[in-house]
């Protein structure tokens, strides 16, 4: 089941859906003319107008099986038993198959590995109970088995996962240290993107200065919540965007990084210098608490060394 509840006004219903879900702009038509979708609980056109607070909820037409192919990809394992498997993520692999993506995913790796993996949570999700971004390298961790999965779901919702990413930016942050509590929704002129806005999802990020040189800066962040591009959107809202991060960093390096060899090293970083580095949770099963450390990226590496 999905359930998006907007945080804006948006002209079009059609293309809202399209922007949210990553779908073709006919393929949303298509779920709403077939009355996959509602709006406030009634039918509604395609191009019906969105406004603030309006809830769009409904099913999702299954997917036939088949269009998810496994495949034999490498992957990094750090821990594997009967009902979880905790990955480390490399840079440059989506999590889950999507638009422009169908059999190059780390499901697609997972089910090639994992034959008894396709019926949990969904044909084309199977196991997965928290995401990061393409670009974003990291500690993943998946479920098993059913009842793993609804347990990782709850403890992510309830916050009681811990998060702890290493972060580089551009400059230095006035504050050493600091918490940013803020609302994050879609921008109205570009619905891919997120920005801080009165409207939205609260926001919590903690943040802690490691290192800084020459006009580059390491932190080490805490999330308590998990919302879209939330590091990236809030570290550009402080003023010292993600390196790397060409989606909402637009600062010319030149203009802010004296050190040369800092910025031959930022100019040729592949994404965003954001690193899930350490996962801790509950084992679902057993409760005991579980801790993992992730292989951070050499682009990374080679910065923080010259840090």
């Amino acid at each position: 089941m999905i359930e998006i509840v907007s945080d804006s006004n948006f002209n079009r219903a059609d293309v809202f859906i399209s922007q949210y879900l990553n779908i073709s702009r006919n393929q949303a038509q298509k779920l709403i003319e077939q009355s996959y979708l509602t709006l406030n609980g009634n039918t509604f056109k395609p191009s019906t107008k969105i406004k603030l607070g309006d809830r769009i909820s409904g099913f999702l037409p299954e997917e036939e099986p088949t269009h998810l192919q496994p495949t034999d990809l490498p992957i990094t394992i750090l821990y594997e038993d009967a009902h979880i498997i905790v990955l480390n993520k490399e840079k440059g692999i989506v999590v889950h198959p999507a638009h422009g993506h169908k059999n190059d995913t780390l499901v697609n790796a997972l089910i090639h590995h994992c034959d008894d993996l396709k019926a949990i949570g969904g044909v084309l999700r199977p196991g997965v109970v928290h995401r990061l971004d393409k670009d974003t390298a990291g500690v993943l961790v998946f479920a098993k088995n059913e009842n793993s999965y609804k347990e990782l779901q709850r403890q992510f919702k309830a916050r009681e996962v811990k998060k702890r990413y290493l972060v580089l930016v551009l400059g230095t942050p006035k504050k050493p240290e600091d918490i940013i509590i803020t609302k994050i929704g879609r921008k109205e002129s570009d619905r891919k993107k997120f920005a801080v806005k009165g409207e939205g999802k609260e926001a919590f990020t903690q943040y802690r200065l490691l290192k800084t040189k020459g006009g580059v800066s390491l932190l080490e962040v805490f999330i308590k919540t998990g919302r879209t591009h939330q590091i990236r959107v809030h570290m550009e809202y402080i003023g010292n965007p993600v390196l790397g991060d060409t989606f909402y960093n637009k600062k010319n390096y030149k203009q802010y990084i004296s050190d040369k060899e800092l910025l031959a090293l930022a100019l040729s970083l592949k994404g965003q210098a954001l690193f899930a580095e350490y996962l801790e949770f509950k084992h679902p099963e057993t409760g005991e608490i579980m801790g993992f450390h992730g292989i951070m990226p050499d682009d990374m590496q080679q910065i923080v060394k010259r840090l």
